[in-house]
């Protein structure tokens, strides 16, 4: 299989990831499928991986790891900055992990495979081949 084709199978799969956890929030899965369901169980949800923050703050919390799911998942899938949108979806996955681990125990974050789509997310940062990317528009249009 070539490289270009594991390329896209890792934007579009880390994208939906995470348009399907923001999409979750907002009520749009069904309830029988849905982790959260509502905007105020997700920030329950993050309360919890979030003790150390005052209460104050964890609207904020939410609303900005909602908004970086969001554009990541959106640049992610046209091919903007691929790598760099990658890294920070690595990151971001990454820092999840971590703070479920702390607060809910290793299984959580593995059931969930968080650990993996992080992975996922900084190995697609190291494929420098383009293929359907809108940055190639813009590489065209430099040279």
């Amino acid at each position: 299989m070539k490289i270009i084709y594991i390329k896209l199978f890792l934007r579009v799969s880390v994208a939906t990831g995470f348009i399907s956890a923001v999409a979750d929030r907002f009520g749009l899965w069904p309830k029988e499928k849905s982790a959260w369901g509502t905007w105020d169980s997700f920030l329950e949800y993050t309360k919890l991986l979030n003790p150390w923050a005052p209460e104050f703050m964890t609207n904020s919390i939410g609303l900005i790891a909602t908004l970086a799911e969001i554009i990541l998942a959106f640049f992610l899938l046209i091919g903007f900055k691929t790598a760099l949108s990658a890294r920070i979806s690595g990151v971001l996955l990454l820092i999840f992990g971590v703070t479920m681990t702390f607060t809910l125990g290793i299984k959580a974050p593995l059931d969930y495979s968080v650990f993996s789509a992080s992975a996922a997310a900084f190995g697609l940062s190291l494929i420098k081949e383009q293929y359907l990317e809108i940055d190639q528009l813009f590489k065209k249009e430099i040279s």
